[in-house]
């Protein structure tokens, strides 16, 4: 059965939608909308409401580090941690961990306001806090882009794709990069991999 994936574009789910079209096997990816995730017919499968969302014959995944776990673990042959190596593939996890984990939750206040900071001057105050924390998470990611191709050391993997998506929401949301000189290359360097602009086709994005 072929595996299909639900996925919001431009949303957290370009990570595993990227591993699908890095492994190279047949798969369906299905666009949702906001409102869909939250219909019965979707909490039925998913009751956390979100993306992403891995339907592969019985097994229902959510969660994108147990998507890419699962993925890598299926097609160990793709690659999809840039190496075959358990430091190599530790050294993405790590990055996969810092980004799903760390930089991902701290765009909260920027996506949504509390129902208790709707005052204006509060809710500026949150989310220039909000810019100022993500910004010094991505000088973390800016250092290592310093001696390394990728996040992971000197081969792509789904760990740089997470990172191409905060950066994408980072530069819509007005995070300030400017004092940080390798995001910008590392941010082209992903957009010119073939996986990726297909998905930015499929998503009906600008890579």
């Amino acid at each position: 059965m072929t595996m299909k994936l639900f996925y919001l574009p431009g949303a957290c789910s370009m990570v595993p939608h990227t591993a699908l079209q890095w492994i190279g096997q047949p798969y369906e990816a299905e666009a949702v909308t906001h409102a869909q995730i939250k219909e019965p017919a979707y909490l039925a499968m998913n009751p956390q409401g979100a993306v992403p969302l891995l339907v592969d014959g019985d097994l229902v995944l959510s969660q994108n580090v147990a998507i890419l776990a699962y993925l890598d673990a299926r097609f160990p042959e793709a690659r999809l941690l840039g190496s075959d190596t358990i430091e190599g593939k530790a050294r993405a996890w790590r990055w996969l961990a810092f980004l799903n984990s760390d930089v991902h939750k701290a765009f909260g206040q920027l996506f949504r306001t509390p129902p208790w900071a709707e005052d204006e001057t509060v809710k500026n105050a949150m989310q220039q806090a909000a810019r100022a924390q993500i910004a010094g998470m991505l000088k973390q990611a800016d250092d290592q882009l310093a001696n390394h191709a990728w996040l992971g050391g000197e081969e792509i993997s789904v760990a740089d794709i997470y990172l191409y998506v905060i950066l994408r929401w980072a530069n819509g949301l007005s995070v300030d990069l400017s004092q940080m000189n390798h995001l910008s290359e590392f941010q082209k360097r992903v957009a010119a991999d073939p996986g990726v602009r297909e998905i930015c086709a499929q998503e009906g994005l600008q890579p």
